[in-house]
């Protein structure tokens, strides 16, 4: 039982791959060993993403000059939509292939707490370099640590307009008549940090807006800080003052906000929601909030506390998959490796379409407060849900059946060779299976379903 929980708790479900830890001590040592998964398939970083958002702006700038240049636009065009699509199927073969499932249930969670999303197509791929640069390199590291280089990656500049706000009193904002934008500043609050509600106030939100103001895009490094869009003068932020110039009083500011004892609850419930469900047991919040604060918020610590935790070792059910969890379980269950899905063509079709379908896109959220654990959510798309795990569940018990696979290949010898090419009404009415099964197949079957299903 303890390796199911672990597959599917902590991880991308049944069966497991070749060396995959299943207890507390081996998971938290494989986390902290190398990335094996990132080295083995790269994703674009900042670095790689930077150059073709460069290319897309000359190769755009041109064209407004002259239409004879559209060649080498579309082609700037085209190169970052390759750059997405890759970094999209890596990220998926990643996820499916990697031994170590907790990383990457981790990585997709802090990536979800700290939403970005491209808003152009010239930075469709930037969202990618935001996990790739910080969240999985700092993924045992402090939270403060995480929170400082999130709040001076471009993504999150650009998708919270930080890079657009201007001090009203600084040199900039005097001349341009540009003002300040407060995006930035709620969401840190709101949703990096205290959490809803916690005890803050609209003067908080503007007092931290301006503080944060100098924090601009550059497109050759990615950040720099702008002095002169700098608002001047002191800003008191929850009742501590912060002053001084550049980045200095930013980092101050962070720091203070990261070590906040409302921030070590708002986490600590995040992370109790996301693993073990979605009304968690109050004292494995209460663990995860001390071991927060007691560490300063250590996030090996943190994470360790959450292992150790006698209720993430109790019965599942607690949680419903979401849309992409649950088709990677499926692709799993049927057997499908890390290399059959990179080498995988049609991949939306197969795998990105079921996810949006399902209503949960690869490319992200629909708003800053990142996808929603709750059930709930996720109840319109049941029918969708169900059809696809009975595909998963079927084609897994297929070899079982008597006759079964024959069958497939005598009406299409393809989707006996790969399953995956038809839908789950198409393999039960052709295949006319379904209702011959016996008691002791149906249990089979369920037996499977449920390993698919299992949140």
């Amino acid at each position: 039982m303890t390796a199911t929980i672990a597959a599917i708790r902590f991880g991308y479900g049944l069966p497991l791959p070749g060396g995959a830890p299943v207890t507390p001590g081996a998971m938290l040592a494989a986390l902290a060993g190398p990335d094996v998964a990132a080295a083995a398939h790269p994703v674009p970083a900042l670095a790689d993403v930077l150059p073709l958002i460069r290319d897309f702006d000359a190769a755009r700038a041109a064209l407004r000059k002259n239409e004879a240049l559209r060649p080498a636009y579309d082609a700037a065009v085209a190169a970052t939509v390759a750059q997405q699509q890759a970094a999209t199927r890596a990220t998926l073969v990643r996820t499916l292939g990697a031994a170590d499932g907790l990383r990457e249930r981790l990585v997709r969670f802090w990536a979800n707490h700290f939403t970005v999303v491209s808003t152009a197509g010239r930075t469709r791929a930037l969202p990618f370099t935001l996990t790739e640069d910080v969240i999985r390199p700092l993924l045992s590291g402090r939270f403060a640590a995480m929170l400082r280089a999130v709040a001076v990656h471009p993504a999150m500049l650009l998708y919270l307009n930080q890079a657009q706000s201007i001090g009203p009193g600084s040199p900039v904002g005097k001349k341009r008549k540009r003002g300040l934008n407060e995006n930035y500043a709620r969401e840190l609050i709101e949703l990096h940090t205290l959490g809803v509600g916690a005890g803050y106030s609209q003067t908080d939100v503007r007092e931290l807006a301006e503080l944060l103001t100098g924090l601009a895009y550059d497109p050759e490094t990615g950040f720099r800080f702008a002095p002169r869009w700098a608002e001047p003068g002191p800003e008191t932020v929850l009742g501590r003052r912060y002053e001084g110039a550049g980045l200095k009083p930013i980092h101050a500011v962070l720091e203070d906000l990261a070590l906040r004892p409302e921030t070590a609850r708002h986490i600590a419930r995040k992370l109790a929601v996301h693993f073990v469900a979605d009304e968690p047991p109050a004292d494995l919040v209460a663990d995860l909030e001390a071991a927060f604060v007691a560490s300063d918020g250590d996030l090996s610590v943190v994470h360790a506390a959450l292992l150790h935790h006698p209720a993430a070792w109790g019965p599942l059910g607690g949680k419903a998959r979401q849309p992409i969890d649950f088709v990677l379980a499926g692709l799993r269950a049927l057997g499908v490796t890390a290399a059959d899905l990179a080498a995988l063509a049609p991949l939306g079709r197969l795998v990105l379409n079921p996810m949006r379908a399902m209503g949960q896109r690869i490319e992200g959220p629909y708003g800053p407060d990142g996808w929603p654990e709750a059930a709930e959510a996720w109840i319109n798309y049941v029918y969708d849900r169900a059809n696809y795990a009975k595909l998963v569940a079927f084609v897994q018990y297929v070899p079982v059946l008597s006759g079964m696979t024959e069958e497939l290949e005598k009406i299409d010898p393809a989707a006996a060779a790969n399953p995956l090419i038809n839908p789950p009404q198409e393999i039960l009415e052709k295949s006319k299976a379904w209702a011959a099964l016996t008691d002791e197949q149906t249990q089979e079957y369920n037996t499977a379903y449920a390993a698919v299903t299992g949140g």
